[in-house]
């Protein structure tokens, strides 16, 4: 669900609104060529190309620039997607950029299920990355978050990337739409603060590209949050 277009519907996720998503979301990927040279997220690049790599998460990696991006760097990836399609794409773009060991794909519908961790003695993951991750459907995105934020381990990062401003190419143009800030976000995750703390909440702006080639300047909601102990 890594896209620029859709927005965010909290509440319970039940068996129709899940089958809903997922065929919604194969259909959309279906009808777009298959992506043979996706690009990371800039929001990914600058907050991760100092880190040494390890065990990240990417929920809702679409078409896999992040991923990607990542595993080219070194990472051991969990991509996951509600889209079987953007599952499938992904995971035969990775074997064929000779990046299959670095990369597992698996479709889930978040709001259901959730990845396991990596079989590794420390469990968890050094990173979580989440850009876009909004939908027309129900989703307790906090709860989500919440969770993302528990599967890491000591040391290591939650990114979360929201929109904070309507693009010309967005299907919602309500000029009523409400943006929650970082902080907002980080507060709705109720986390210890204990055991985690906000490095980065702040709006940075950037040119944008939409799907016609045009392009906008937009407002980014950047949120990186560090586990600093176990629960």
């Amino acid at each position: 669900m890594n896209t620029p277009d859709t927005t965010d519907t909290t509440g319970t996720t039940d068996t129709s609104a899940a089958t809903d998503a997922r065929t919604s979301w194969d259909g959309i990927y279906a009808a777009r060529p298959v992506a043979t040279d996706p690009q990371p997220n800039v929001r990914l690049t600058e907050t991760v190309a100092d880190l040494p790599p390890g065990d990240a998460l990417e929920l809702g990696c679409g078409e896999g620039g992040d991923t990607l991006w990542l595993a080219r760097r070194g990472w051991r990836v969990t991509a996951v997607d509600v889209s079987a399609v953007a599952v499938e794409r992904l995971t035969t773009l990775a074997r064929s950029l000779g990046l299959g060991d670095r990369v597992t794909a698996e479709r889930h519908d978040l709001g259901a299920s959730f990845p396991e961790g990596p079989e590794r003695p420390e469990g968890g993951f050094d990173l979580v990355t989440a850009h876009y991750l909004h939908t027309p459907y129900a989703l307790d995105r906090a709860a989500v978050l919440r969770r993302a934020a528990h599967a890491l381990r000591p040391g290591g990062r939650l990114l979360v990337v929201d929109h904070g401003s309507t693009a010309p190419w967005s299907w919602n143009q309500d000029p009523d739409a409400y943006y929650p800030s970082p902080q907002e976000v980080a507060d709705g995750l109720a986390l210890d603060p204990a055991a985690w703390t906000v490095e980065r909440a702040d709006a940075p702006r950037r040119t944008a590209t939409g799907p016609d080639g045009t392009t906008a300047e937009v407002t980014d909601h950047v949120l990186v949050i560090r586990r600093t102990a176990a629960a």
